[in-house]
């Protein structure tokens, strides 16, 4: 029986996180002192800063609320201070469990499992497949549903073990990734991924693609056994938005406050639409309440949208060697991101290279230049400790277990990655 959602409530621990929305609030409300600028507007999407959160594709990011600039905030740009926001105080209290300790034996014959739906006779087609299910991957997107399922089971008075169709989510999860990544990788000409070279590298853009689509049904079919119908529209809302956030990035605004909120719009659609999904899909097959589906999700999405935040940032800090890719990638594809956008306050010739996507002579390495000199890394990175502490927030309104804290534990691991 799934606990009432007044129970919820009493779960919440403001004390061990120091992350609660009030202490949200009053950091939002303290910018608003500050001196003016379009980019802190960026604030307004984080749920509990006071703005409308982005539920879904039908409920985008919305960043209505003109917050002033975060330049004053300097002192409070914890980067790469060790004292990332409240997560070191949970720590040291709490002694967090290790997400992939907890979330191995269930990851265990996860790509062994993948690689059987995929199974064909044709020798080729396999192997196109198989590339990227080597086990080499981080898969992170995975870890975190097996978790948030195991954490949900507990929070509705079952027992931690995985349901048969929250273990096929989480392994879906991860073919949706990956096919999303054989695809962009034929859209941007990429010639490394993880390391190694890309599939349209070795076989072919025409081969990449097929393969690509192979996933996807191959994944389509998994979740259609599922049998369950809102759990399938869940998902299916995962492949629209991977769609159209590519539309989006191909594109651009004039409008350089508009900018941003089309940056973090797509950045939800492309990246964080999968995870917040994939956990509101475990949540809906053992819990009836939607409020707890709606945790479930804000996880999700808050965790998804700091990991790509931090992923712009390490494309500027980060060597080729620890990315597994080029750096200044997103620069070379004309792509402006969350450090672009925040150095163009402090060097507006910026605006006209976003707007040529960076495609005259000299263009990538001048914006390389004022990125580094700018504020930029580090606005970015402090927006990201923004959503991962509303992500903390909304997991602590589940009963307590080690998966939860585990989920909490993986706040810190996003912030603090390398590649």
């Amino acid at each position: 029986m799934a606990v009432p959602w007044r129970h919820c409530w009493r779960w919440r621990s403001i004390s061990s996180t120091g992350c609660s929305s009030a202490s949200l609030l009053e950091s939002v409300s303290a910018l608003k002192a500050s001196r003016g600028g379009w980019a802190a507007r960026a604030l307004a999407s984080v749920p509990g800063a006071g703005a409308t959160q982005g539920l879904s594709s039908s409920h985008p990011v919305h960043t209505n609320s003109i917050f002033k600039s975060l330049t004053r905030h300097k002192a409070r740009l914890l980067y790469p201070s060790a004292q990332f926001c409240c997560c070191k105080k949970i720590h040291s209290d709490a002694k967090l469990k290790d997400p992939f300790t907890l979330a191995q034996k269930d990851l265990e014959h996860l790509y062994d499992d993948i690689k059987k739906e995929l199974f064909v006779s044709r020798e080729e087609l396999r192997s196109l497949c198989d590339y990227y299910f080597d086990g080499k991957g981080k898969a992170f997107r995975p870890m975190i549903v097996v978790l948030m399922a195991r954490a949900l089971n507990i929070h509705s008075d079952r027992d931690g073990d995985l349901l048969p169709g929250q273990r096929s989510i989480a392994m879906i999860s991860e073919m949706l990734h990956t096919a999303s990544l054989v695809h962009d990788d034929v859209i941007d000409g990429s010639d490394k991924r993880r390391g190694k070279s890309t599939i349209n590298e070795v076989w072919g853009e025409r081969k990449a693609i097929l393969a690509g689509d192979f996933i996807l049904s191959a994944a389509s079919m998994a979740l259609a056994r599922i049998g369950n119908n809102t759990v399938v529209s869940v998902l299916s809302q995962v492949i629209e938005d991977l769609v159209r956030g590519e539309f989006m990035q191909l594109g651009s605004k004039e409008n350089e406050n508009e900018r941003f909120k089309h940056y973090l719009d797509k950045t939800f659609k492309k990246t964080a639409s999968l995870i917040a999904n994939s956990c509101k899909a475990v949540s809906i097959l053992v819990n009836s309440d939607p409020e707890v589906h709606e945790i479930a999700f804000q996880y999700g999405r808050n965790v998804g949208i700091a990991f790509q935040l931090v992923d712009d940032v390490l494309d500027f800090t980060a060597c080729a060697n620890q990315l597994g890719k080029p750096s200044a990638a997103d620069l070379k594809l004309g792509l402006a991101t969350g450090p672009v956008l925040f150095a163009c306050q402090q060097f507006p010739e910026l605006h006209a290279m976003i707007m040529r996507r960076f495609s005259s002579t000299g263009d990538v390495e001048r914006a390389w230049q004022y990125v580094l000199e700018s504020d930029g890394v580090e606005q970015t990175t402090y927006l990201a400790q923004r959503y991962c502490q509303e992500a903390i927030r909304q997991v602590n309104l589940l009963r307590p277990s080690p998966e939860r804290d585990a989920l909490i534990r993986l706040t810190e691991m996003v912030l603090t990655r390398d590649k």
